[in-house]
């Protein structure tokens, strides 16, 4: 039997889906590389004249989330805290949400700025494949156990 393709979209968090947020669990040994919604909705909340935090869904249920904020300093676009809940993971979902987040971007929402970067743990080998699937590099930059990718749109 074929299986149907999932819609997948983003869509802002708000009073409406913030406690679905909340809901979204990692799999066992993944809380050591991307930080709970909990803490990514308090950090969009300081910064929320640069950002924009989502709920990745599929055919309608939430099933992950992701931030994109801007770095004035820099200037850059980040993409923050991506997860996909466990029950989810597999399904293609998050290299859909990054790209939708990276169309997104695109539209240069907070700035004018082609250069989007993240950080990823160093033993997150599938995030990092999804990452340097859509064009993600290395920068050399390094904290800990985190390294910077970047990317180019255009």
């Amino acid at each position: 039997m074929e299986r149907k393709k999932a819609l997948t979209e983003l869509r802002p968090i708000t009073e409406d889906n913030f406690l679905d947020a909340f809901a979204l669990r990692l799999a066992p040994g993944q809380e050591r590389f991307v930080s709970h919604p909990i803490r990514s909705l308090a950090q969009a909340y300081v910064y929320r004249e640069q950002c924009q935090p989502f709920g990745i869904y599929a055919d309608g249920n939430m099933v992950g989330y992701l931030m994109v904020i801007y770095d004035h300093d820099v200037p850059e676009y980040d993409i923050w805290h991506m997860m996909i809940d466990a029950a989810a993971q597999g399904r293609g979902y998050g290299a859909a949400a990054l790209d939708l987040a990276l169309r997104y971007i695109g539209t240069k929402p907070f700035g004018d700025s082609d250069r989007v970067a993240l950080t990823c743990n160093r033993e997150n080998a599938i995030a990092r494949k999804l990452y340097e699937s859509r064009g993600f590099r290395p920068t050399g930059v390094e904290d800990d156990d985190e390294i910077e990718l970047a990317l180019t749109l255009g």
